[in-house]
């Protein structure tokens, strides 16, 4: 059987970071645009195979809000007694002070200044990555920016650069080391690489198994490149020297042996490793043997002669010591962090600890400090950052900030103090500095946060008792806080206190340094899927599946809810305004008249206009209808005015003080009312000229293209307020063709004309012809976009039509599209007229896209593609653009192309208008968004946020005729569009987050679910909470065993559960069920169960299966539970008008743990320890057992399908048994005999093929099947595993849904959905054998003829190890993320791959398009 996998989903949440300057707009100080915001660096972030770029940007505030709130703030003020500068300050701080000298200091950073993630690119590789670090090589010294060094989970480091020719990461050198003789151990797949660089950059070191280090070495200086030369034949061109495995126990010291922690130190002559480790492994129940047993070492690298001193030795050290943290130069040295403490060692090896609990004198007897008798804190999962020199956080696995002081006597270290916590934050991963004053947080869980940090020095004048419990808070103005402001404590800027008081300037004043903390930004994530289910939700009148997961961990927990479509609501019908051939809603208001011209006061592009009319077109009756409607009093729609005849298009002209209104043979203006003001036919002197089939408005210029391929041309004059014809003779004659065009507005300053010294004509485009434009010259550029027949893209410049921009590449959608500088490309009318051709571009379009950034796109239809312009270098033209497109998306839509013959009223009807539309859009206060719709029978939104760059989602309904965005209702985030179910105003659901791949919406909850299902009969969600409880073991009386017996000492915790029936439309918990504090949930199922309360025999029931911990020395337990969800009497103020309890039917005592509980044929089945046992419901009060097998040694999943049953199990794999009735008994069909892991087991079928899907905890995906008939199955007791596919992520869930193909058949297909500890989503889809072998031939000719980032092999990245076949097992899977490429790739270059595989490059399109499709 076949399969494709293909993740529709990537990871979320961030594992490893770089701070870096990796773009050039980081060197400039701007980005491309002036008017863009500063760049202050790069922050790249990855999470398993997903590498994405940002930019950090400084920004002023959204302006609005800001001046605003300014301009209310001082309305309330006396004129007058405004306050100085510094007593704002005292007041916010409300303390009574004011220092003037530390007020001037800070005044030089613009407090409104506010830093912000913005989106560069992203990408995902055939490779875990393990770590990533800066550096700085050879030629980092010709363009200032940092190199990026990835390292991956199979022992490989890449170095990658920033090309701006390509706009995209290219690899410089890929390194491997796993054929090094430390992988080819059998336990290397359970380690985990790391990497660390030289702060100079001179060489870097990644970890491998064995106590050994691959060390690369980089040339910093052209004299190091020299002396190499000459010691070996190297060469010229690479950065970097041959790299070298140091193996520590034989190069440097025996004593180093099981490393935990390295890191390079900073201010050596030399590049110098602290390693961490421990020679001798103990654990808690051995420590009276062995303690103290981790050791630190210090040793430079001399890379010339190969020689590795120990510098400093120090052993001792707790057994628990998890990281390191090296210090600034200044002080020397390096932070170990324990569970229990925080330790500082010198380089003289002396040690300075603080204890944080009191088990840190327990369990080591390093001397140290007792602890504070109230602190009880717990370090493990916590990360250390240094802020200033003297000053790092612990941030800890709950996300308190606690920051601890270094003291110095002298210049040693006398002490470290704790402050107390200053703020709770995310849950941290990696904590790196982004400069000085910026501080990035990352979390694998949850939301990664970036923070910004300012010290100030107050004088100290408080009565004693207060000094410890002062606390400033820092409103920024510009600070624009997150919706989830619950889970980053007070989110409105947290700051701290510190003690330690320093003598100031004279001996009186004593001073005291506050660090405040405000939160920037934040990377939206939802962290690992523990669980997850289908539900049902309303997408407008539609119900449609929605994929709710259990997600997060801790305070970070919650349900992540997805959906294939973007979620709208329907607010009204609005069936009179028909529109099926068009929509637009116009903001048009009276014009002022001044001196006797009539003009509008210029407003930015998207000033908040309200709309006032629409106007909208229908084909039927012929030939057609046009009709301008308004909105009367009581919220509904007058048509004051009916037109016969099509609306091509309209649009607000003369600053919004008329209405241009273009129809199939005629350009009208309109005044406001719907009079005519000014009629101009389209005819050739008196004959009439083919009808307009498109147009573009763009005040003061019209463009129509006619169904002949002509163009016209025109432009108002706001004197007169009328239009008339332009000039085009620098566009040919006026017989040329073109067959697509629009303008376009510059309003960022991005189109920059440049011109040489020859032509000084060019430089005319900055004088303004029109009254219009000289009043909006100061911030805006006009320009003309037209394709020719031939396939030539041109850009002139308005209004002097100036060629400034020539591509032919943009026929075959290459990647990059540049000025190819030919002169004007002629096409004449040909004789018979041409017919349109497959890869005709049918319509064009430049418009902004973003959030806070508007950066134009150039879309182009037939297949839609998306350009990003990016500012190239210089070329020598009479005059050019400085611009230059890649492609950032592009997709193929399957459309039915109508004959040509059919020229009927009813194939007019039918036709289907592809189009794009521009909207603006304000789903929100905070946000506005740039986008464009997609019309057509594959209609969708394509969108671009600041954090997950451009996303094209489709819309769900099956035809949109007609889209316009609508603000006619005083709401900015309406919109109106003719579907399938005709005009209907809608608007996005609320908080919906478009920065992933599918639309999905966070409920957060503050805890974190283990299990969840959907409950069909109500529509109910039962979930199960994960919590933790403190923990007492009592002995088999009854007698507590130990308690808490000195400060700082307290209870341990454990897991523990509670049970949730929640709603699903308001999300609010109706009912729930608390288990004993020691018992948690280990498996949630909903059965159909056999029962006498209803007329059917059959019931669902929420079946739970739980442990009982009772510590280590007491045999665990568990035991079953059957609840019924029932309808109770709701109070009429209650939300969710149906109320609903859980009831609990029976509880069963089990002698082991319940690990996995299925239904089947009316029956449950759960597992108890080594057994599995089939139970009736007897009664509705209890469980009676009439059948039982012995199985393997820890059952994981159970799944049922008619009355078979798949067994998954922790040692011996998969079994396939069967369920007999008459008489009752469970009989082993077959079973994997190799020792595997099965984490989730499940049925794939397709027609009549079954195979058994089963998943590991590395990853790896197994297909089984049971074939009596094979001589290898011995006689079918044997499953055979024919296929084995490495997705590297472990998997915790996965649903079987239908998949229902064109060719209907009785039985749908099986499709698997699995969710992934990184967050990620994948689809397992069955494969016909026709499209198997043609895509496993492209497959192919991608992974040898493609350049991949990071250089890396997407075959040998699926291949699994397996030493009992000769050849890997991974021929009958194919690698979506592979085959995903191919659609990236130009026209040209698809037709070749396609070509050498003996097929067609539209054929492999409708193959993938079909089977991509996520459920």
């Amino acid at each position: 059987m076949h399969a494709l996998r293909h993740d529709i989903l990537p990871p979320s949440g961030v594992e490893f970071a770089a701070t870096l300057k990796l773009t050039p707009s980081t060197i400039t100080g701007s980005s491309s645009q002036e008017k863009l915001p500063r760049v202050l660096t790069n922050v790249v972030v990855s999470r398993t195979n997903l590498l994405r770029i940002f930019e950090v940007w400084e920004q002023a505030p959204q302006i609005s809000t800001y001046i605003e709130d300014e301009r209310e703030r001082r309305a309330h003020v006396r004129k007058g007694t405004e306050a100085v500068e510094g007593e704002v300050e005292m007041d916010e701080g409300g303390e009574g002070w004011v220092n003037m000298g530390s007020v001037k200091a800070t005044a030089r950073k613009d407090p409104s200044m506010v830093s912000r993630f913005h989106f560069v690119r992203e990408h995902t590789l055939h490779g875990t990555v393990t770590g990533m670090e800066s550096v700085r090589i050879m030629s980092t010294y010709e363009d200032q920016l940092d190199r990026l060094l990835v390292s991956f989970k199979d022992a490989k480091i890449a170095l990658l650069e920033w090309s701006d020719a390509a706009h995209d990461l290219v690899t410089v050198s890929i390194h491997t080391y796993e054929r090094a003789p430390q992988m080819v151990s059998l336990d290397s797949p359970l380690f985990k690489t790391e990497l660390r660089a030289d702060p100079l950059s001179r060489c870097a070191a990644l970890s491998l198994p064995k106590d050994a280090f691959a060390i690369l070495p980089f040339f910093q200086t052209q004299a190091e490149l020299d002396t190499m030369e000459q010691e070996q034949n190297h060469a010229r061109d690479v950065p970097y020297s041959p790299s070298f495995v140091l193996d520590l126990v034989n190069d440097v010291d025996e004593r180093i042996r099981n490393v935990i922690d390295f890191v390079f130190l900073p201010g050596y002559n030399n590049p110098t490793i602290a390693v961490l480790c421990q020679s001798e492994q103990t654990w808690a129940g051995r420590l009276k043997e062995f303690r103290d047993t981790a050791c630190l070492y210090i040793f430079t690298l001399d890379l010339m002669s190969r020689n590795y001193p120990i510098i400093t030795a120090v052993d001792g050290l707790p057994y628990d010591s998890m990281s390191l943290l090296p210090c600034a130069t200044s002080l020397g040295g390096v932070i170990v962090l324990t569970s229990n403490s925080v330790i500082y060692v010198d380089q003289a090896a002396r040690r300075v600890a603080l204890p944080v609990n009191g088990w840190a004198a327990r369990v080591s007897d390093m001397p140290m400090p007792p602890a504070d008798k109230d602190l009880g804190l717990c370090l493990e999962g916590s990360r250390l950052v240094f802020v200033d020199e003297k000053t790092f956080f612990v941030i800890r696995k709950n996300g308190m900030i606690h920051p601890i002081e270094i003291i110095l006597d002298g210049r040693t270290v006398s002490k470290l103090v704790l402050l107390p916590v200053i703020a709770q934050t995310t849950i941290p991963a990696v904590a790196k500095p982004v400069n000085d004053d910026l501080l990035f947080v990352g979390s694998m869980v949850g939301p990664s946060v970036l923070m910004k940090t300012a010290r100030e020095e107050v004088p100290l004048e408080l009565p004693a008792q207060q000094t410890g419990a002062a606390t400033t808070i820092d409103f920024s103005d510009s600070m624009d806080l997150d919706d989830d402001d619950d889970l980053y404590g007070d989110s409105q800027a947290v700051t701290q206190v510190t003690i330690g008081a320093t003598s100031g300037t004279s001996a009186t004043t004593k001073t005291r340094s506050i660090i405040h903390l405000s939160l920037c930004d934040s990377l939206p994530a939802y962290g690992p899927i523990a669980d997850m289910t289908f539900s049902l939700a309303k997408n407008g009148e539609r119900f449609v599946p929605e994929l709710v997961a259990a997600t997060g961990a801790g305070h970070l927990g919650g349900f992540t809810l997805f959906q294939r479509d973007l979620p709208t609501r329907t607010k009204r019908k609005l069936h009179v305004l028909g529109g099926a051939r068009g929509i637009w809603s116009l903001p048009v208001r009276q014009s002022q008249r001044v001196n006797g011209l009539s003009y509008e006061k210029a407003t930015g592009p998207f000033s908040t206009e309200i709309d006032t009319i629409i106007i909208s077109t229908d084909a039927n009756p012929t030939p057609g209808v046009s009709r301008i409607a308004t909105r009367t009093a009581k919220t509904d729609v007058a048509i004051p005015t009916r037109i016969p005849g099509t609306t091509i298009s309209a649009a607000p002209f003369f600053q919004r003080t008329t209405i241009l209104h273009v129809m199939t043979n005629s350009i009208r203006v309109l005044e406001p009312d719907g009079n005519e003001r000014q009629v101009i036919k389209d005819m050739d002197g008196s004959l009439p000229r083919a009808k307009i089939k498109s147009c573009s408005i763009c005040d003061p210029f019209v463009l129509i293209l006619r169904e002949d391929e002509s163009i016209g041309l025109f432009i108002g004059e706001t004197e007169r307020g009328k239009i008339r014809r332009k000039d085009m003779s620098p566009m040919g004659d006026k017989t040329s063709r073109y067959i697509a065009g629009c303008f376009f507005t510059d309003t960022i300053g991005l189109f920059d004309t440049e011109a040489t010294e020859t032509t000084p004509a060019a430089q005319a485009d900055k004088n303004t012809s029109t009254l219009q434009a000289a009043v909006t010259a100061g911030n805006r550029s006009q320009w003309l976009v037209l394709v020719r027949p031939q396939g030539v893209m041109e850009i002139w410049s308005l209004p002097k039509l100036t060629l400034v921009f020539s591509t032919t590449a943009i026929s075959t959608l290459e990647n990059i599209l540049v000025d190819s500088h030919a002169p004007v490309a002629l096409s004449l009318p040909q004789d018979p007229p041409r017919k349109p051709q497959d890869l005709d571009i049918d319509q064009i379009l430049v418009a902004p896209l973003g959030e806070t950034s508007l950066v134009p796109h150039l879309f182009v239809s037939n297949l839609t593609v998306l350009w990003f312009p990016d500012p190239p270098l210089p070329n020598p033209r009479t005059a050019f653009l400085k611009v230059k497109f890649h492609k950032v998306v592009s997709k193929t839509f399957e459309i039915q192309r109508v004959e040509e013959t059919e020229k009927t009223v009813l194939a007019e009807h039918k036709r289907i208008s592809r189009t794009f539309v521009p909207f603006v859009t304000s789903p929100n206060m905070e946000c506005t968004l740039a986008g464009v719709f997609f019309t057509g029978d594959r209609p969708c939104w394509i969108i671009a946020t600041d954090k997950g760059g451009l996303r094209v989602v489709p819309s769900g309904h099956t035809v949109v005729h007609a889209f316009t965005a609508c603000s006619l209702w005083e709401s900015k985030g309406d919109f109106l569009l003719y579907s399938d179910e005709g005009p209907t105003l809608l608007e996005w659901t609320p908080e919906v987050q478009l920065d992933s791949c599918l639309p999905y919406r966070s409920v957060p909850r503050s805890r974190a679910y283990s299990n969840i299902v959907f409950e069909p009969s109500g529509s109910l969600i039962v979930a199960a909470s994960s919590l933790h409880a403190r923990f007492a073991s009592y002995d088999e009386d009854g007698n507590i065993i130990w308690e808490p017996d000195g400060n700082g000492i307290s209870f341990p915790y454990v897991d523990c559960s509670t049970l949730e029936l929640i709603s699903p439309e308001h999300w609010v918990t109706m009912d729930g069920y608390e288990f004993a504090s020691n018992e948690s949930v280990n498996a949630l199922a909903c059965v159909c169960l056999e029962t006498t309360s209803t007329e059917s025999g059959s019931k669902n029931f929420i079946a739970v299966g739980t442990t009982i911990n009772r510590g280590e020395d007491l045999a665990v337990k568990g035991a079953t539970y059957i609840f019924e969800a029932v309808e109770v009497v709701s109070d009429p103020n209650w939300t969710p008008k149906r109320w609903y309890k859980l009831k609990l039917r029976v509880k069963d005592d089990a002698k082991g743990p319940v690990t996995a509980v299925c239904g089947i044929n009316g029956y449950l089945v759960s597992s108890m320890g080594q057994k599995i046992f089939v139970r009736a419901l007897d009664l509705d009060e209890r469980l009676v057992g009439i059948a039982f097998l012995d199985v393997g040694v820890y059952v994981t999943s159970l799944r049922s399908m008619k009355n078979l049953l798949l067994i998954g199990d922790a040692v011996k794999s998969v079994w396939l048994v069967a369920f007999q009735e008459d008489p009752y008994k469970l009989v082993t069909l077959a079973k994997d005999v190799r020792r595997r892991h099965a984490t989730t087991v499940d049925f794939f079928f397709a027609g009549g093929d079954l195979a058994i899907a089963s998943e590991d905890e590395e990853g790896v995906l197994r297909l089984f099947a049971y074939d009596p008939s094979d001589p290898e199955s011995r006689g079918g007791q044997h499953l055979l595993c024919h296929t084995e596919f490495h997705s590297h992520k472990e998997c915790r869930s996965t649903i079987m849904i239908a998949r229902r193909t064109k060719d209907e058949q009785l039985i749908p297909q099986a499709k698997l959905v699995s969710g992934f500890t990184d967050g990620s989503l994948s689809t397992l889809t069955p494969v016909d054998e026709a499209v198997f072998k043609r895509l496993q031939l492209l497959q192919g000719q991608l992974t040898r003829n493609v350049q991949h980032t990071a250089g890396l092999n997407p075959k040998a990245h699926r291949i699994v190890r397996n030493d009992a076949v000769s050849k890997p097992l991974s021929k009958s899977v194919l690698d979506g993320q592979l085959l995903s490429e191919f659609q990236v790739l130009g026209i040209s270059r698809q037709n070749e791959i396609t070509r050498q595989i003996g097929t067609e490059r539209a054929l492999v399109l409708h193959d993938w398009s079909s089977l991509i499709v996520p459920w």
